[in-house]
């Protein structure tokens, strides 16, 4: 690498399979590298760790501190290294995703002196299941770590409607996708591997197979996921469903699938890297999550032209239009995700669920080329002269 660059630093909690995680390895490995040094700072563990320390021209770092869960003493040693890291590396931009890096992680730069604070809200660390002083607690941190952001990502409108609600943040907010590469799922699949992918997955030709992709976590509410199997099969037998992940709550989730007996119609795939291939073999996806910012498997549903049965939480309602592409319901409405369901299911002549010739195109705001322009574009503006007093402001 020869010449001045410019080293940005991205700042993760954890390299698990999920949206921000691989918007993140999208990005920071499409850099230009004539004008950036791309940096990963991440806790250790995930399953795309591997993948991301073979990047080209992407340097790994791993924190063994940094984690999800809320550990004062880890924290603050968190914090402390990460501040000393980001001394040595002297970066020109840190950008920060997920709540727990984007909370250490600008504090650590802010303490470092990096002049250029940016954060990608890919959903909130508030949610619904938390008592209210936790989340009065989180929102304040929030409000006060945005004093030394410079700039804020939202990945959705219903995160700005919220952001502005909060008061985190004024005109410092872009909207930017977290887009995917269309280009896999739209490949065309042979009914022969079609129908030996869904034997693979439980299901024979005439059965059919309802799916989702995600982490076993409380976030995607998985435990729903088999609340809503338990309905539909009891009102029709056939149905078969499956869940493609892995996570925390694996073993609750097989507990309640044996107390309702669904071995025979539930199975836990764990995680694939087929996921193109696992989405033109289900009939309808369905995605129970309590909170999101913007799933990118919808935006993988949708353009693979794949019937959505959703719960309409963060930016659910900006990818799946109704009732063309699916039916969106409230969050922990099983019983309404499983009547949709049914209805899809019962009324097959319905253009809700018959899959086009022709898919519709996905709009260009949800490319993942679009993303990496628009991440671009900011560095360049942050980082012009015009730019960098301003930047420099509230670290001086």
């Amino acid at each position: 690498m020869t010449g001045v660059v410019d080293t940005i630093c991205h700042i993760i909690t954890k390299l698990e399979l999920g949206g921000a995680q691989e918007v993140a390895l999208h990005v920071v490995s499409h850099l230009d590298p004539t004008k950036y040094r791309a940096i990963l700072i991440s806790g250790p563990g995930g399953l795309l760790t591997e993948e991301a320390q073979h990047l080209p021209h992407v340097e790994v770092r791993l924190l063994p501190e940094l984690g999800r869960q809320i550990h004062p003493l880890d924290d603050l040693v968190a914090l402390v290294r990460l501040t000393k890291l980001l001394r040595r590396l002297r970066p020109s931009i840190v950008h920060t995703h997920s709540s727990k890096a984007g909370i250490l992680g600008r504090w650590a730069a802010w303490f470092a002196g990096v002049p250029v604070i940016v954060h990608t809200i890919h959903g909130y660390g508030v949610t619904p299941v938390q008592p209210r002083w936790l989340k009065w607690l989180l929102v304040m941190l929030e409000r006060i770590t945005g004093w030394v952001t410079t700039q804020w990502i939202a990945v959705s409108h219903a995160d700005i409607k919220k952001g502005l609600a909060w008061g985190l943040f004024g005109n410092n907010v872009l909207l930017v996708r977290p887009g995917i590469d269309p280009r896999p799922f739209q490949q065309v699949m042979e009914p022969t591997d079609r129908e030996r992918l869904r034997k693979e997955l439980g299901a024979r030709t005439e059965t059919p197979l309802i799916g989702t992709v995600a982490c076993l976590k409380p976030q995607k509410a998985p435990e729903d996921f088999i609340e809503v199997a338990k309905l539909v099969t009891a009102s029709l037998p056939n149905v078969r469903f499956i869940l493609i992940g892995d996570g925390e709550l694996r073993t609750k989730v097989e507990a309640l699938i044996a107390h309702h007996h669904l071995q025979d119609c539930v199975h836990l795939a764990g995680w694939r890297r087929d996921i193109p291939a696992v989405m033109h073999a289900l009939d309808i996806f369905l995605l129970t999550s309590h909170w999101e910012g913007l799933p990118r498997v919808l935006l993988e549903a949708r353009v693979s032209d794949l019937p959505i049965v959703a719960t309409k939480v963060g930016g659910a309602d900006e990818v799946v239009i109704e009732p063309t592409m699916g039916e969106l319901c409230e969050a922990g409405d099983i019983n309404g995700l499983a009547k949709a369901i049914i209805r899809m299911l019962s009324s097959p002549e319905k253009p809700s669920v018959v899959r086009t010739a022709e898919p519709s195109p996905l709009p260009c705001e949800f490319h993942i080329s679009e993303t990496i322009l628009q991440y671009e574009r900011l560095y360049d503006r942050l980082l012009s002269p015009s730019q960098a007093g301003m930047s420099r402001r509230i670290t001086e």
